[in-house]
């Protein structure tokens, strides 16, 4: 590519993530504008009004601002491992899609809780149940929600359960999902992830473009 894409980010959003886990994945080097979103830079606004991160801006000025999309398209450059081939475990899709459904519904309310005080947080982490239980089942006789290898519904669906996670730790730590538990050290330990976690202050128009290549070498 001739020019490096503008990556507009903020470190914890799940969306966030899961687009830079992808973009470090198949080597894209990015321009990062690590955001604050409670002071969105107007140059994010202006590619993207809805406001959300991630935002993609090509060289070409065309913008991606949905996080799978963006997944999409950095597979499109390069997947190294198969990422985008069809899933061995048969319901990946759809576990995919209650994720970005009915799972973000109630992760939002458990984590915030004081937000929604109708019910408490346990009932609403309750209500996350039966997808968490999806999830053990699936990865009871596989490593990954993709199969025998990390995919792309893994790279997709982790940083959500890490969120999740991170609500009640110790919670999470000793809940009857063992099979997630474990898929969940290992994507926390997995040098993808934590190079994509890196630290960086925000961005300010006028600071020297910051370029991060998250390209893998020998993980």
């Amino acid at each position: 590519m001739p020019e490096m894409p503008i990556l507009y980010s903020f470190r914890r959003c799940p969306y966030a993530i899961r687009a830079r886990l992808a973009l470090a994945y198949a080597g894209i080097p990015c321009e990062l504008r690590e955001v604050v979103l409670k002071n969105k830079p107007r140059a994010m606004l202006d590619a993207s009004p809805k406001g959300t991160v991630p935002v993609v801006v090509l060289a070409d000025e065309r913008v991606i601002d949905e996080s799978l999309d963006v997944m999409h398209w950095a597979l499109a450059h390069a997947d190294p491992d198969n990422w985008q081939t069809t899933p061995t475990v048969s319901d990946a899709q759809t576990l995919l899609d209650r994720n970005d459904g009915d799972f973000k519904h109630w992760l939002d309310r458990y984590k915030y809780a004081d937000r929604h005080p109708e019910n408490t947080a346990q009932w609403y982490r309750e209500q996350t149940f039966s997808y968490l239980e999806a999830l053990d089942q699936a990865l009871l006789s596989n490593h990954w929600l993709h199969g025998p290898s990390m995919g792309f519904c893994d790279a997709a669906i982790f940083p959500f359960i890490r969120q999740f996670a991170m609500v009640d730790r110790s919670w999470f730590d000793e809940c009857r999902f063992i099979a997630l538990r474990r898929w969940l050290d290992r994507w926390l330990d997995h040098p993808l992830y934590q190079r994509v976690m890196a630290k960086y202050p925000p961005w300010t128009p006028g600071d020297t473009p910051r370029c991060v290549d998250w390209a893998l070498q020998d993980d």
